[in-house]
């Protein structure tokens, strides 16, 4: 089926209406008022209800089908006032619900698609650098040193030792500046467990288990400075942009509330 023909289905009409609906009511600005009797579709309006068909059809709307577009938004106008007069939304718990998402919406909007400057990151990363001190861990670039034994007696016995004789491994027995992950794939889960608890130090450490074995661990550096921030930036971007969004709503409804006297009992 091709473009000029699906844009004839009946169906396709009405999806279309149904958004030209929505647009013509949120495009308003503020809320109808049910005790009017005048509903007003000038030129303005019938301009928006066009651009919208334009951007839904991909082709501006004919006479007869913009008079279409104009008649259902006077239905909808007209039963949504009514049921406005009726007293219909104030006691639906779903409208109420989209009302409140509305207000929040309307408040967090500008913060949405706004991208913070690379100064805003790097201080939103500093004042929250406990909250991210899990994940900087895991990125960290590790140095060391590691001596295996096959059995945990044999490791224990060889920690005094300054320089343990470890069982054959084909395991590296240095590691120069690798992330957690590279640690991780080549030596394990466990292993990168164990030696994610350790802190650097110039004595043997452990012994850590691995899927193979025993190791003991001599950590010289982990490094969470270097790719810390450039790694984190997509999440610190996001959760950024979250903050501001929560903060928004708060402060629109710090300024809403405060024009009422709120009474709680006991």
């Amino acid at each position: 089926m091709n473009i000029s023909s699906l844009t004839r289905e009946p169906l396709v009409h009405f999806i279309a209406l149904g958004f030209l609906l929505y647009v013509a009511l949120t495009w308003g600005g503020n809320p109808p008022d049910p005790a009017s009797r005048v509903i007003s579709v000038g030129a303005t309006e019938r301009e928006k209800i066009a651009e919208s068909w334009t951007l839904t059809m991909g082709r501006s709307p004919t006479d007869a089908e913009l008079d279409q577009a104009v008649d259902a938004f006077v239905r909808e106008e007209v039963l949504y006032r009514e049921a406005l007069r009726l007293g219909l939304d104030e006691e639906d718990a779903i409208v109420r619900r989209r009302l409140v998402s509305k207000m929040d919406l309307s408040a967090s909007l500008a913060a949405e698609t706004v991208e913070p400057t690379d100064e805003a990151l790097r201080a939103y990363f500093e004042e929250n650098a406990e909250r991210y001190a899990e994940t900087a861990k895991a990125n960290a670039a590790m140095t060391f040193e590691q001596a295996f034994f096959r059995d945990e007696a044999s490791a224990r016995a060889a920690l005094g030792q300054i320089a343990p004789t470890p069982d054959p491994t084909s395991l590296p027995s240095s590691v120069e500046a690798k992330p957690m992950r590279e640690v991780e794939a080549r030596f394990g889960q466990q292993f990168a467990a164990g030696i994610s608890e350790l802190e650097p130090s110039e004595d043997w450490q452990g012994p850590i288990r691995s899927g193979i074995g025993w190791h003991l661990i001599r950590l010289k550096e982990r490094d969470t400075q270097s790719a810390e921030f450039e790694t984190l930036r997509t999440t610190l971007a996001n959760d950024w942009r979250s903050d501001q969004i929560a903060a928004r709503k708060q402060r629109a409804y710090d300024v809403f509330a405060s024009a009422y006297r709120i009474e709680i009992s006991e």
